[in-house]
């Protein structure tokens, strides 16, 4: 059993390692992360999906202590703004639409809806977007039948609070930590394994299994094991991104919003003690300062900070794992956190290495099935963010002409082509987003299938109408009974209230 970790690089991905393995090991490994506090972390505030909770609940954390001490909000879904073109506007929710009805999921009802009634808006039939729209938030409640407890939900946070938060984490639990700069990766001379890293004061780590969390520069499975990099910019165009923090104008708001520009995107993550704000563009077709100016003008709220770049290239690393160095985070790979898959990408390294640690001979099978797994995962995700980019309408830019003209993956194409044409979604080999997502964005962006299922006409029409009417009116009025979004921050987690 290997009883050795070293963890190189702290941030999120670095103490969401050492939380998790520390609590997964005990007291049965040593476990060591060495950071300096001279090297930024590229944090600046997250956005997550529900999945979140999960990672939280194996630690056994407290839901409500961790928003107080992130200074955390709640979130439902992700607001799109200008996406399939200029003045449209839709939710992509946490959660299902509607109710079930017959033998299919519910989107199939509504494209027969929105084929004889020219409905364009699935959002009436959401809670999450209802309720994210009315500024309202719970946990589900456990009423059978009800909108209420169909409530799925992740987070906003501080990104730098949680790696604090998780530090205490793993220190309660024997985490050593180790301040210090690292100029050196020695490597076996025999089989390329690492052999340790070398501090700036001449100190030397080794350790059975290195968990690679430099961040962009991987600085172990990249620049001393030349591990490649798989690059999806000629899909991803976008490789810059100016963020900025700013001072509250109201109570946040439980949901996140991505505003669409000339050549890129506009974040907006609301916090208890601030808001997060960054323009992601592409350098090609902005020039920084442009990208400046329009965040800045379009911000809300006194600047807390001086803006600040962070440069980019989208794709993944050709082996997550390569012979005994594990990366996470950036180190491991970069997709643009449109749909706030930065975290989800950390837990599920994490996930896949615990159920996968190897003895300590590291069985190359189990190597090999993590890397395939990880590939896997990073695939699926980059097709549904390239999504949002080909399905779009607009024509106002020349960013926009080469995202809505570009050749997509063909695993991507196919969904394409299957939903245009008949109205059908498929999730694949478990990937993280499912049917309800797909729909969400191909709809909300503009995409009408020339056709819907045919067992969605099996209901009578008079029948049909009235099961929708009454869904709608049930969770307009599940909406209207729920809590504001900051009453009930107040009321359980409010981080002035420590």
């Amino acid at each position: 059993m290997i009883n050795d970790i070293l963890i190189v690089g702290g941030g999120t991905a670095g103490w969401m390692a050492a939380a998790a393995l520390s609590h997964v090991y005990k007291d049965k490994c040593r476990i060591r992360l060495v950071e300096s506090d001279q090297i930024g972390t590229v944090g600046v505030g997250e956005a997550t999906i529900p999945v979140i909770q999960k990672f939280n609940q194996m630690l056994g954390i407290d839901e409500h202590d961790f928003i107080k001490h992130t200074q955390g909000t709640f979130k439902l879904g992700i607001q799109f703004v200008d996406w399939g073109s200029l003045g449209n506007s839709y939710v992509h929710p946490f959660g299902a639409y509607g109710m079930n009805m017959g033998y299919l999921s519910f989107y199939n009802y509504w494209l027969r809806h929105a084929a004889n009634q020219q409905a364009r808006d699935p959002g009436e039939f959401s809670i999450a977007i209802q309720a994210a729209l009315r500024g309202r938030f719970m946990p589900p409640a456990k009423i059978p039948n009800s909108p209420l407890s169909q409530i799925s939900y992740a987070y906003h946070f501080d990104a730098g609070l949680y790696a604090q938060y998780l530090r205490r984490f793993a220190e309660a639990r024997g985490v050593e930590r180790i301040e210090g700069e690292i100029t050196k990766v020695a490597l076996h001379a025999d089989d390329g394994f690492v052999d340790k890293v070398i501090l700036k004061t001449g100190e030397s780590l080794g350790a059975q299994l290195f968990v690679d969390c430099t961040g962009f520069r991987g600085l172990l499975i990249e620049q001393a094991m030349n591990t490649g990099y798989d690059d999806w910019s000629h899909w991803l165009p976008c490789d810059t991104a100016v963020a900025v923090p700013t001072q509250n104008v109201s109570d946040p708001l439980p949901y996140t919003r991505s505003t669409a520009h000339t050549a890129g995107w506009q974040w907006r993550i609301p916090l208890q003690h601030r808001t997060g704000n960054g323009h992601v563009f592409c350098s090609k077709y902005m020039s920084d300062d442009q990208a400046k100016k329009i965040l800045l003008e379009s911000v809300e709220g006194n600047v807390l900070a001086e803006p600040r770049f962070i440069r980019f290239k989208t794709g993944m690393r050709r082996k997550f794992w390569n012979k005994n160095c594990v990366s996470m985070g950036l180190a491991s790979g970069f997709l643009e956190p449109l749909e706030s898959t930065s975290i989800h990408l950390i837990q599920s390294s994490i996930s896949k290495l615990v159920a996968l640690l190897p003895a300590a001979d590291f069985n190359q099978t189990i190597i090999d099935k993590y890397n395939e797994l990880l590939t896997a995962e990073f695939t699926y995700v980059r097709d549904f963010i390239i999504l949002h980019y080909k399905a779009s309408q607009r024509t106002d830019s020349e960013f926009w002409n080469y995202c809505r003209q570009m050749q997509v993956p063909e695993t991507l194409q196919k969904k394409l082509d299957l939903y245009e044409s008949s109205g059908r979604l498929f999730r694949d080999n478990n990937e993280l987003f499912d049917e309800v997502s797909w729909f969400a964005v191909m709809q909300g962006q503009g995409l009408i299938p020339k056709n819907y299922h045919p067992l969605a006409d099996q209901i009578e029409e008079q029948e049909f109408q009235r099961l929708m009417h009454e869904i709608k009116s049930v969770i307009d009025r599940a909406a209207d009974a729920m809590p504001t979004h900051m009453d009930y921050i107040k009321k359980h987690c409010a981080a002035n209230s420590r």
